[in-house]
């Protein structure tokens, strides 16, 4: 028999007794649905679906997948997904109940996830006033109530969508390391000189929240008299004022500017986050306390629920008293960094992959 008919024949009775070795099980696959594509999305989308996912798919217990609701309800994707991530308002009103009706029947969890207060009273006032239509919220509410289970941030939260969920679940914001590590700082013209300068950011359903600051900033200096001026990115759509300085952000979404901002930090002394006493408020997180302390900045904060838990870790906590917002802010300018606490507890236990495996527990079981 020649040669290499005899290493075939040799190899294939080696095979035949050690049998063939053990093949790994597949990873299961979870999959998301949120607004964008290709890694854009939405600045909530990234940090309560994307980067969560993204971890969990790093750390190999799964694969993460975004799907396309058009192509799941008309058949052509046929994934047999362990769950299915629907983040609030992605699906048209039109199509909620027939996704739901698809996952269904294909024996696919729902697990839908909402960051705000879109249900009471006050909480579609203030977002209808952020541009929600109608139909938008009415989207989320029927997601909400056939989801197998729903995903929110705060446990003031979970108490609002308690009653329209059949289960909710808390998992607390957390900041992707990977965006939000200290590194080198941009050396630029937009350093402050003869000012101290206070972040205040967010999405434009604060507007009302901002016109807290008013009467803190108009005249507020230091110590030493040195002027404390407000810098404000997002918020509002209000131009230029004689009280704060609109702060404009080079074009690019969530992971991009979260880089800036730590590329930028050193032009900020402090960060606010003011909060009216309105139950839309009450449920919200305390995120930006989070990012004020990754950036390295003393954050002063409305005495709120949102906060009760940051307050214990270092967060400046202050009551609807101007005189007392003033000497908080005055004082954090002053300090320059945030309580040690603060930083401790940010990274060490409100950063992914460090907090705690909640996340996967709800997806995966």
């Amino acid at each position: 028999m020649p040669r290499d008919l005899l290493r075939r024949a040799a190899s294939r009775l080696r095979r035949t007794v050690a049998g063939t070795p053990p093949q790994p099980a597949p990873l299961p696959v979870l999959g998301y649905v949120v607004a964008g594509a290709g890694g854009a999305h939405p600045a909530s989308a990234h940090v309560r679906v994307v980067r969560r996912t993204e971890h969990l798919a790093a750390s190999g217990v799964a694969e993460a997948r975004q799907v396309d609701p058009a192509a799941f309800l008309d058949g052509t994707d046929t994934t047999p997904y362990a769950a299915l991530l629907v983040q609030r308002d992605i699906l048209p009103l039109d199509a909620v109940q027939p996704f739901l009706d698809a996952a269904a029947a294909r024996g696919i969890r729902v697990v839908a996830e909402v960051d705000d207060d879109f249900f009471t009273e006050s909480g579609r006032s203030r977002l209808a006033r952020a541009e929600y239509d109608p139909d938008r919220l009415a989207s989320i509410d029927a997601l909400v109530r056939g989801a197998d289970t729903v995903v929110v941030s705060t446990p003031e939260l979970a108490d609002v969508v308690r009653p329209v969920a059949r289960a909710v679940t808390i998992v607390p914001n957390a900041l992707d390391p990977a965006l939000w590590t200290a590194g080198a700082t941009e050396d630029d013209d937009e350093r402050p000189r003869d000012e101290h300068r206070v972040l205040y950011m967010g999405t434009l359903t604060h507007a009302a929240d901002l016109e807290l600051l008013h009467d803190v900033f108009v005249d507020l200096t230091a110590e030493d008299g040195t002027p404390i001026r407000l810098e404000v990115i997002g918020v509002t759509e209000d131009g230029e004022s004689d009280w704060f300085r609109r702060v404009e952000v080079p074009d690019g979404h969530y992971p991009a500017f979260s880089r800036w901002l730590v590329a930028h930090r050193e032009r900020w002394s402090a960060g606010v986050a003011p909060l009216r006493d309105e139950p839309f408020n009450h449920a919200k997180s305390d995120l930006k306390f989070l990012e004020y302390t990754a950036l390295g900045l003393p954050a002063v904060v409305s005495d709120r629920p949102s906060y009760a838990v940051a307050r214990t870790h270092g967060a400046v906590a202050v009551p609807d008293d101007t005189d007392a917002w003033r000497t908080a802010v005055r004082a954090a300018v002053d300090r320059g960094a945030p309580d040690a606490r603060a930083a401790r507890w940010v990274a060490e236990e409100r950063t992914i992959g460090r907090d705690g495996d909640a996340w996967r527990r709800v997806l995966l079981g």
